[in-house]
């Protein structure tokens, strides 16, 4: 059972969601908040597997709130966002939060991307993409995957669809660990700091 925290500070988007996600058999919401500083005190108590949040929120943004649940280790989130919000998207994308959703996707896209980051995968709607298109530029300037081996290539690939570590791992038939390998090597020669950088540099291109 997938435990969710939904933050949202739209009492009828926080409804919404609670009636998508307890219509799942494989899901639950242990709790909501309308700000982010209540969503992150709700995590440190329920544990919560994935954290449902609206980027902007009074008192403590989503990303801020995100951004301590992931150091502190209790959940991952999952960002809920706007097309009105670039600097907030932008600023997100340079984090290492593996999970962005437009509000307006449908009942079964937010399901799967809530799936899909629970499994430790990487959700990028391509709408977000194209929006904040050319507004992200490499690190290094240049071809910033150029230097890497046909098989880091399709670990790149792999991690821009989505897929979780374990799931690279099955569909290269490697190992775990040689997967955490190349993306070591895949983040040292490309300058990127996390997974979430590769994907979104990665569908940028």
């Amino acid at each position: 059972m997938i435990k969710v925290l939904i933050a949202d500070d739209d009492a009828i988007v926080r409804e919404g969601l609670k009636m998508i996600i307890s219509s799942q058999e494989d899901m639950c919401v242990c709790g909501d908040a309308d700000n982010g500083n209540t969503a992150l005190a709700l995590a440190r108590e329920l544990r919560p597997d994935i954290a449902l949040l609206d980027i902007r929120m009074p008192e403590c943004d989503g990303i801020t709130a995100a951004e301590s649940m992931l150091a502190e280790e209790l959940c991952a989130p999952l960002l809920l966002t706007t097309f009105d919000e670039e600097d907030f998207i932008l600023r997100a994308l340079k984090s290492e939060i593996c999970g962005y959703i437009l509000k307006n996707s449908p009942a079964e896209r937010i399901l799967n991307a809530i799936r899909t980051v629970n499994s430790g995968g990487t959700v990028f709607q391509e709408d977000i993409l194209k929006y904040v298109r050319g507004k992200i530029s490499p690190p290094n300037g240049g071809e910033i995957f150029s230097e890497l081996t046909s098989r880091e290539i399709e670990v790149v690939r792999l991690i821009a669809e989505g897929l979780s570590n374990r799931q690279i791992a099955e569909k290269l038939f490697l190992s775990n660990g040689t997967v955490r390998n190349h993306i070591s090597t895949i983040l040292e020669k490309t300058g990127l700091e996390h997974r979430t950088q590769i994907a979104v540099m990665w569908l940028k291109k």
